[in-house]
């Protein structure tokens, strides 16, 4: 009788389920479409993290639950409901660096505009001209430190205000050259155990707190530079330069990937694309769209 039961009851669920689907409209599938994205972004954004684990194991227990309710499991139903009531600040607070890190590259509007309108191309001169001089000095600098297996962590502040991490250290606003730098990194000195952060090609302040990374595929030959460095490219848009003491190898990382074992013509390369947007030539700046023609000629 309760196996009767049972299979009636499956029946009803499987006949709801696919009411609903012949009842949706376009808007349905809209709404379903937007969750199934947000969802696939955050489990790509937690799956390398300890929260990754988080997640599975909240999985099993909707699975569970679900189990539960087709097979009336009235015991295990009350449990389940009655974790899953705190489940929610649970969550905020378990995934609270996740969204935190996704909140914070939704708000990056200003990047969006400028790609929207393309200003990306427009920079001033003068920022123009210290940035080249400093990706210049940071790989002179990167280089010979890898020489001496001497260990650098280098940030370069892009969209995301770094005024949090600036507090952490020492203020010093100064030209970037490679004996500046060189000096820093020193080992022995004050600073030489923090990180440098540059805003708009200058040397703003050293010896600065960075926060670590929880990805748990981190080589065991990395050590905390890699990690902070890493742990400041997932929380911001910034890209940091680190040289390994133990080994000499230069890296970079920019959104939570790490790029080893670069010389400097390839760290030159890599820096001036992403802190220095190419000059429009002449025939692009001529090439208006109908509205800016038309606003020019007025």
């Amino acid at each position: 009788m309760n196996t009767l039961f049972s299979g009636v009851q499956s029946n009803n669920i499987l006949g709801s389920i696919i009411n609903n689907f012949r009842a949706s409209g376009p808007a349905d599938w809209v709404d379903i479409i937007i969750i199934a994205v947000m969802v696939y972004l955050l489990m790509g954004m937690i799956r390398k993290t300890q929260a990754g684990q988080v997640a599975k194991g909240a999985l099993v227990l909707v699975v569970i639950l679900t189990l539960s309710e087709i097979f009336n499991l009235r015991t295990v139903r009350f449990v389940l409901n009655s974790l899953l009531q705190i489940g929610f600040l649970a969550l905020v607070v378990l995934f609270q660096p996740e969204l935190r890190r996704a909140l914070e590259q939704m708000g990056r509007t200003e990047q969006w505009i400028s790609q929207i309108i393309h200003q990306r191309g427009k920079m001033d001169e003068g920022v123009r001209g210290r940035w080249q001089a400093a990706i210049l000095a940071i790989c002179d600098a990167a280089e010979q430190l890898s020489d001496t297996r001497t260990g650098a962590l280098i940030v370069l502040e892009r969209g995301t205000n770094l005024s949090e991490i600036i507090r952490t250290g020492t203020p010093l606003h100064a030209d970037v050259n490679s004996e500046m730098l060189g000096t820093i990194f020193y080992e022995g000195t004050p600073l030489h155990d923090g990180a440098v952060v540059i805003r708009d090609g200058e040397l703003v302040a050293a010896g600065c707190v960075l926060p670590l990374s929880n990805n748990l595929q981190i080589g065991k030959d990395m050590g905390t530079r890699h990690r902070a460095a890493l742990g400041m490219s997932e929380n911001s848009d910034a890209i940091c330069v680190v040289v390994s003491e133990e080994t000499g190898i230069i890296s970079m990382t920019r959104e939570g990937v790490l790029m080893r074992r670069l010389d400097r013509q390839k760290l030159y390369s890599m820096l001036e694309t992403e802190l220095i947007p190419k000059e429009e030539s002449p025939a692009q700046k001529n090439t208006l769209l109908p509205w800016r023609k038309k606003n020019e000629t007025d």
